[in-house]
């Protein structure tokens, strides 16, 4: 009797344990499941294959009027925002813009995150050894930027004053590069438009920055009628930044040619009082 009790309790062990194996967890033997697929880039397919297939061009940028920008309407616009616009248009695409910290851009770029960085980029070797970028589009400069008193005149009367840039901008590197202004007094600041802040409070006695910025920010008629342009240095050019070796830049500087060829470039640079590279 009691050998008879030892075997049904043996019988009803195995089958316990037979049914807890069954409960959905892969036996020892069995290949785990695969991953999920990843929606992310296949890496044998192009840039253009990629935003093709998407249907939409992400394009990162940062407020700078006259690039891009939100007007007091509450239109979101600008140069570079109209021509990207009519650059997908060209490539049928849809652009989906996405403001983005631009110390962080080429990060963003190489991770998906955009697929290009379009918002007044200068063109420097630095940049060209990391990033594809398109031909110039837009011409640039450095200017100096003071009050319309100013007793200073030029970079050259602005050894031991104060001056101010964006970091990490041409701005900035302009400052250090020039043999006048690296002997300022030099305060960095996280965007241009703080710059101008900075001198129309008499807290700083000049800024360097974009031209195509001062342009629109500063004169008659804008919040900074008291500052005027007091000196040009460094000449730039603008290009588009994409992914190191992507074929989408090529599919960009084509759709340039044909809207330079069809003067919708030439018409938005009157538009926004920029000059065309």
């Amino acid at each position: 009797m009691v050998k008879k009790m030892l075997s049904l309790v043996l019988i009803l062990a195995m089958v316990t344990l037979t049914a807890c194996g069954g409960s959905g967890s892969a036996s020892p033997s069995e290949p785990a499941s695969e991953a999920p697929q990843s929606d992310s880039q296949p890496t044998d397919e192009s840039d253009l294959t990629y935003v093709k297939n998407k249907g939409t061009m992400i394009i990162g940028y940062t407020v700078y009027e006259p690039m891009n920008y939100t007007d007091s309407n509450g239109v979101f616009t600008g140069f570079d925002t109209e021509l990207a616009e009519a650059v997908c248009q060209e490539l049928g695409l849809t652009p989906e813009f996405v403001e983005i910290n631009w110390d962080t851009k080429e990060i963003e770029l190489s991770a998906k995150s955009i697929d290009c960085i379009w918002n007044g980029l200068t063109i420097n070797d630095e940049r060209k050894a990391t990033m594809e970028i398109t031909e110039p589009y837009v011409k640039n400069a450095q200017v100096v930027v003071m009050k319309t008193d100013a007793e200073y005149t030029d970079a050259s009367s602005l050894i031991g004053k104060t001056v101010c840039a964006e970091a990490g901008s041409a701005g900035e590197k302009t400052v250090q590069e020039n043999e006048s202004l690296a002997q300022a007094d030099y305060v960095s600041k996280e965007v241009q438009t703080a710059c101008l802040m900075e001198v129309a409070a008499g807290t700083a006695d000049a800024a360097v920055l974009d031209l195509t910025l001062a342009k629109a920010m500063i004169g008659e008629g804008t919040d900074y009628n008291n500052l005027a342009i007091r000196d040009r240095l460094a000449v730039e050019d603008y290009g588009v930044a994409f992914r190191k070796g992507s074929d989408l830049c090529d599919a960009v500087n084509e759709a340039f040619a044909a809207l330079k060829a069809d003067g919708t470039m030439g018409a938005l640079a009157d538009q926004y009082g920029l000059d065309l590279a």
